[in-house]
């Protein structure tokens, strides 16, 4: 009878404590994902004009001491039209040519993934001269 009672009540007792562990990693994991999403956009945005930003991004992933691939990065250029009142459109590449050009508005897309429980999060990041 006291085992059956016992039983009864651990193992409720241990499944909240197993789930209160599980919530917590996986707030740590976010908790370093929006810190590297925070270090890359930094980097990013101190970085002198460039058509590709992927070192800055993954070195924000290596300082957290994750691979560098845990930190992808988009890079796309705007193209005004020509036509003052229409919109332009995002281009991909950072760069319409081999370099940038003066006046270059980029849009940086950054995503990072944990690697132990795969949170994923996203960012963008508008660089201009302006």
């Amino acid at each position: 009878m006291t085992i059956s009672i016992c039983s009864i009540v651990l193992v409720p007792v241990f499944n909240a404590v197993i789930s209160s562990i599980d919530a917590s990693d996986r707030n740590t994991g976010l908790a370093q994902v929006e810190t590297v999403l925070q270090n890359a956009a930094d980097r990013v945005n101190r970085a002198p004009k460039k058509c590709d930003y992927t070192v800055y991004v993954q070195a924000a992933a290596q300082a957290q001491g994750w691979a560098p691939g845990q930190a992808k990065v988009v890079v796309e250029h705007y193209v005004p039209d020509d036509l003052p009142t229409q919109p332009g459109e995002w281009k991909t590449g950072g760069c319409d040519g081999p370099s940038p050009a003066d006046l270059l508005v980029q849009r940086v897309t950054i995503t990072v993934t944990e690697p132990g429980n795969g949170v994923v999060r996203t960012l963008q990041v508008v660089k201009s001269d302006v």
